[in-house]
């Protein structure tokens, strides 16, 4: 077999291709069958690492045996079973570290026990074998067959296995910990439970409601992982709810009872971020008269919840992976670590890759981020879901504003024929709309009508740059150039200077609207 040399882009591009295909895979999956062999598949399809295979302690014994293959036939699976110290693999399993043998055929201690030397190209082969730790303990190995005179370096190698080993061990642990509810996961109902405490806040009294199967799916996944540690991230677009599902997990964990902390990483100022997080000690700067714990420590033994994360800075992002690899942290002024517990839920509506193709998020930190990918669907998805969405929003804005008003039978079909470009948030301030407006008890269809123009035009005359967006899952990047004076003035006009909503129109994050209106010298 002849080593074809490969571009370094393409290999780069190899290796975001197999960690975001293996994200998505444990999104859309958690039977560890499945998962693990289709990422071996995979690594071998796009890097050249073969036979690959999964070594975990069988459940009889101390001997450990391989579970999950690609490219191994059923007898060799059934061969590869290994003690601790016996051979390459063995003592790989024993000690905990990495083990590389450069030539399978020089190495005494390579036993060739499941796929003889026969199966193997004539060439020099490598094998690698890494340890899956889990809290410093072993539950087994990863291994794979490498070419050694392929022209892709070893150390490139090494860093994408090290991640897919992360991954498995993060599955395998979310597989144990799914088997324990088993029981009560097969007797729930479809209305999903988000308390295990008689007399907790049920699905719709938290806002999410619906019976769509892409809703239904995503409130799947909230369930599997929520009593785990799993840091889970929430992909979605503006107004689908992440806030919400977020809380929802907090509630479904067993973190209920402590602290749910919520920041919003758009909102902050560059210059705060770091205070804000992990506090500050008194004297640690001017105005610093006392000291102040951070959202961090805030949430200690509950849930922090990190919105809009693709807003955070790149200088934060590396303060931030460090608390989140090491569980402690240093307030602004001090040299004393504080440990830390807390679960992590991020959020966002970026597509963080093309975000770190960009160099605008770290890749290190995406890794350490998107464990549980979690996406939360459009309401354009799930129409079915309009019509119990809005008549539960119009139940809580008439208590709220102390109204009784209802829609006709038209007004309904008009709300339900809507895309709904902003999601529920857009659905929720539109029937705010047509509640405070109502002249009667009921909203006839041309009532909605004129709100929904008027929503999705801006007011009477204004600007076709200023009618709301079509909101898509990825918001495009747009240049620090992108609006001047006079369009930001007529977004805020617009919207009574709420600067919030004003970005919404303009299609910006309120921290980018901020940064044009202090470039321009508005703020």
């Amino acid at each position: 077999m002849t080593s074809i040399a490969l571009p370094a882009e393409r290999l780069q591009n190899e290796e975001l291709l197999v960690i975001r295909e293996s994200a998505r895979l444990m999104g859309k999956s958690l039977e560890p069958g499945l998962v693990i062999r289709e990422m071996l598949h995979l690594i071998s399809e796009f890097l050249g690492l073969n036979r690959g295979r999964v070594v975990l302690q069988q459940p009889d014994g101390n001997d450990y045996a391989i579970r999950y293959a690609y490219g191994l036939t059923a007898e060799e699976i059934e061969r590869g079973v290994y003690r601790p110290g016996d051979g390459v693999s063995g003592r790989a399993l024993q000690s905990g570290e990495t083990s590389i043998v450069q030539d399978i055929d020089d190495d005494p201690h390579y036993l060739a026990r499941a796929v003889g030397r026969d199966r193997l190209p004539d060439e020099t082969v490598s094998y690698i074998a890494l340890p899956l730790m889990s809290e410093g303990v072993v539950l087994g190995l990863l291994g794979v067959h490498r070419i050694r005179g392929r022209t892709r370096a070893l150390a490139d190698d090494l860093r994408i296995l090290e991640i897919i080993a992360t991954l498995v061990t993060q599955i395998l642990k979310l597989n144990d910990r799914v088997a324990e509810q088993t029981a009560r996961l097969e007797h729930e109902n479809r209305e999903l439970k988000w308390a295990l405490e008689r007399g907790s806040p049920q699905q719709a009294t938290l806002g999410i409601v619906g019976e769509s199967p892409a809703l239904r799916h995503a409130l799947r996944q909230v369930e599997q992982v929520a009593s785990t540690e799993a840091t889970v991230l929430l992909l979605g677009e503006s107004g689908t709810g992440k806030e919400l599902f977020a809380r929802a997990l907090h509630l479904s964990s067993p973190r209920r009872d402590q602290s749910f902390v919520k920041v919003n990483c758009g909102a902050i100022p560059e210059n705060l971020f770091e205070s804000e997080l992990f506090g500050y000690e008194k004297g640690a700067f001017t105005g610093a008269s006392t000291a102040r714990a951070g959202y961090f420590e805030q949430a200690s033994g509950g849930t922090l919840f990190l919105d809009e994360i693709g807003d955070l800075p790149l200088a934060m992002q590396v303060k931030l992976l460090r608390v989140l690899q090491e569980k402690s942290l240093q307030r602004v002024g001090s040299r004393r670590e504080t440990p830390v517990d807390v679960r992590i839920v991020a959020a966002t509506n970026l597509d963080l890759q093309q975000q770190v193709s960009t160099g605008r998020f770290r890749l290190d930190l995406y890794y350490r981020l998107n464990i549980i990918p979690i996406r939360l669907p459009a309401l354009r998805e799930r129409r079915e879901d309009i019509r119990p969405l809005v008549r539960h929003q119009l139940n809580l804005i008439s208590q709220s504003y102390q109204r009784n008003v209802g829609l006709t039978p038209e007004a309904m079909e008009r709300l339900a024929d809507y895309s709904w470009p902003g999601n529920i948030r857009q659905l929720r301030n539109v029937l705010e709309r047509l509640v405070l407006l109502a002249e009667g008890a009921t909203v006839s269809a041309r009532e909605v009508e004129h709100v929904i123009r008027s929503e999705a035009a801006g007011t009477p005359g204004a600007s076709p740059l200023l009618a709301a967006p079509e909101v898509g899952t990825v918001r495009p990047y747009l240049p620090a150039q992108s609006h001047d004076r006079p369009q930001i003035e007529q977004a805020l006009a617009q919207t009574h200077g709420n600067k919030s909503r004003a970005a919404q129109l303009l299609g910006l994050t309120l921290r980018q609207l901020n940064y044009r209106m202090k470039r321009l010298e508005m703020a």
